[in-house]
């Protein structure tokens, strides 16, 4: 009998943890969320509207196994350590499965892991806590919120446009950027002109007559300029200012996803999946242990378990004029500083000690964290600015140098942000320069940009929309229901998208908007502290809401199907296509009088001769469009494997071979090969 259980989400968080705790204890994993809102009661929310909002629970699909084996876990324990997240999902599902498991109350304790290190897991285990309830239900509100405005609204669009789904979240992102796209295209650009006069070192560019801004609109405007001119500028000013560059702050969950964006090509879902990795625990080569700290987290706050060391660090490595101070950012709104920001474990662990054990991305997210972490305790690089004034009959031309001094933090940072020297020739003032290579240039000023990814998550975070921990499914979500499409890795509407916002906005502009949502998110901050009840805030919410479904299933007009130009051959109506659960098909428009389908003449891709008889193995789908390979004389024959044979056999025990990923494998035994 295990004296002391600890349930944490991921089996690889649990390999890690098992070898810092005794014999003592029993590590296991509920990979996450056992329980979700069941699809009964009214419209399948789940949800008792009439009664409170009381949610209905039920084991997610595949858990049943799950919470079988952690309830037999729970029985042969006399302890359990809830150990999910740390943070407002994984409070929850700690509830869960507390609730769920039947946990008793003097049975159980919260601990934390903002690190997975030796020294923090123990530290944790010696210091539990209890459940917040408060934050359990900041979460449960969340997400039945998000329960009913998806299942109303997805099903309001598909039943009238065809579009897949509606999010409280996702359909404000959407609309960020249909309204971008709707910019761009109503952009009348503007014709504007610049002189430039070309010297040995330097170019001036002209921005001054007679000490007020010039601005010049047409090619006249430049040629009356010209005309003015002559070889001769007089310098007139020279100013040198010393002027510091100062690191940024350590990062949070939506820096850390807009800086690998921009600098790694990360998408955010990459970004969080290999930070998840990190945090979890890398086999080093005595020890297992995670490399940066928990990594949803909105906070910039570094703990001095870490600045201590570090400031050592970067006196024996870079000396005293090299130490910075610890900034300080002012707390904002929906900041909920639960726990510090994303760093390096240990400050000693540099990433080229441990590249060998990580893969090129792993290695390259590590040293971007490493290094913004360190660079934030690092001093400001210092610059030598200097700007000179050139006059040439009362026309103002500018020259701009700059000469780095003290690199500062760019000492470590330099590789994600330049500071490249622009050096001037030695000049004095009075003196006169001489040219006469002076070029007009015509420009036409541009429309606002598409967002990028980065773009999109920095403009949904100062806009207080979502969450952190929310970004990546949201980026995810729009992209997988064909709402935009990447164009030079930037997001542009597509036509659903378009017509999904419009609609949207025809029937839910008070709801799906950007101060609604960021009123909501705060709403949800306040059930945390304890501030709001969690069924007041649903109530009010539905009381505005629902009324305005019933409305839009009355008033929006249904899309009528796109006709193919053939003609049904049972009824002779025009054939249409229509969307399915499993996609597109196309069948009669007289649909319920006709229920002609047109059933596709699909390419047939033979693989090889069937091992057990005397058909073919050919690739097949299922209803859902995953892809296998089968027997072609199904269902006399039932042979089917969801890997591709390769035609050969094992030399070992002569069962096929099949592909997986890289390698070629035996169906049955160990062997494989590389391909």
């Amino acid at each position: 009998m295990s004296k002391h259980l600890v349930i944490v989400e991921s089996p690889s968080k649990s390999k890690t943890i098992e070898k810092y705790l005794g014999n003592d204890f029993k590590v296991v994993s509920s990979k996450g969320h056992i329980r979700d809102l069941a699809t009964s009661g009214k419209f399948g929310l789940g949800v008792d509207i009439e009664n409170g909002f009381q949610p209905s629970y039920v084991p997610i699909t595949g858990k049943k196994r799950i919470i079988t084996e952690l309830k037999k876990d729970v029985k042969d324990s006399d302890i359990v350590y809830l150990a999910s997240d740390p943070d407002r999902e994984g409070e929850a599902i700690a509830w869960h499965l507390k609730d769920a498991l039947g946990i008793p109350d003097d049975q159980y304790k919260r601990v934390l892991f903002n690190e997975i290190t030796h020294d923090k897991v123990i530290e944790a285990i010696n210091h539990p806590t209890l459940i917040d309830d408060h934050l359990v239900r900041s979460q449960e509100t969340r997400r039945i919120l998000d329960r009913i405005i998806g299942f109303r609204l997805s099903k309001l669009l598909q039943s009238k446009i065809g579009a897949k789904s509606a999010g409280r979240v996702q359909s404000v992102a959407l609309k960020l950027i249909v309204d971008r796209e709707r910019d761009i295209e109503a952009f009348i650009p503007e014709e504007y002109w610049t002189i430039t006069s070309k010297f040995d070192s330097f170019d001036a560019n002209l921005f001054k007559y007679q000490n007020e801004d010039i601005e010049l609109i047409c090619e006249q405007d430049c040629d009356h300029v010209l005309e003015q001119l002559d070889k001769n500028y007089l310098v007139e000013k020279i100013e040198q200012k010393k002027r510091s560059k100062k690191s940024r702050f350590p990062f949070i969950t939506s820096t850390l996803q807009q800086e690998a964006s921009t600098k790694l090509g990360f998408s955010a879902k990459k970004t969080m999946s290999i930070a998840q990795k990190l945090y979890e625990g890398i086999d080093l080569e005595n020890e297992t242990v995670g490399l940066i700290t928990y990594m949803r987290t909105d906070s910039t706050r570094l703990s001095e378990d870490f600045t201590k060391p570090a400031y050592q660090y970067i006196i024996e490595n870079y000396g005293k004029d090299y130490v910075g101070y610890i900034k300080q950012s002012k707390k904002t709104e929906n900041v909920q500083d639960a726990h510090e920001a994303i760093r390096p474990t240990s400050i000693f662990r540099e990433p080229i000690q441990v590249k060998r054990y990580l893969s090129n991305d792993e290695f390259k997210l590590y040293s971007l964290i490493y290094k913004r972490a360190l660079a934030s305790l690092m001093a400001d690089a210092k610059v030598n600015q200097t700007t000179i004034i050139l006059d040439n009959h009362d026309y103002k031309f500018k020259v701009n140098g700059q000469v780095l001094i003290f690199d500062g933090y760019l000492r470590v940072y330099k590789d994600y942000e330049s500071s490249e020297d622009k050096i001037l020739p030695e000049i004095h003032e009075n003196e006169v320069l001489t040219t006469e290579i002076v070029e007009k240039e015509q420009h036409f000023t541009k429309p606002p940009a598409r967002y990028t990814e980065a773009k999109l998550i920095k403009e949904m975070e100062e806009l207080g929309i979502g969450r952190p921990s929310t970004y990546a499914k949201t980026m995810d979500t729009i992209k997988e229901r064909g709402y935009v499409e990447l164009v030079e890795k930037k997001f542009k509407p597509t036509e659903v998208g378009i017509e999904t916002t419009d609609k949207l906005q025809e029937f839910f502009s008070d709801l799906i908007n950007v101060e609604y949502t960021k009123n909501m998110e705060d709403d949800l901050d306040k059930i945390a502290l304890g501030n709001l009840v969690w069924n007041h805030v649903l109530e009010a919410f539905y009381k505005l809401f629902e009324p305005r479904v019933k409305n839009a299933f009355d008033e929006m007009e249904k899309k009528a199907p796109v006709e193919t130009g053939e003609i049904c051959s049972e009824c002779g109506n025009p054939l249409v296509i229509r969307k399915g659960r499993y996609g597109d098909f196309v069948a009669c428009s007289n649909y319920p009088e006709c229920k002609h389908v047109k059933k596709e003449e699909k390419e047939i891709h033979e693989i090889m001769d069937c091992p057990l008889c005397d058909g073919r193995v050919i690739e097949k789908a299922t209803r859902r469009g995953k892809v296998f390979y089968g027997c072609n004389q199904y269902p006399k024959c039932k042979f089917a494997s969801w890997d591709k044979p390769t035609g050969e056999k094992c030399p070992e025990c002569e069962e096929i071979l099949v592909e997986k990923k890289d390698k070629i494998k035996c169906s049955k035994c160990s062997y494989e090969r590389e391909k």
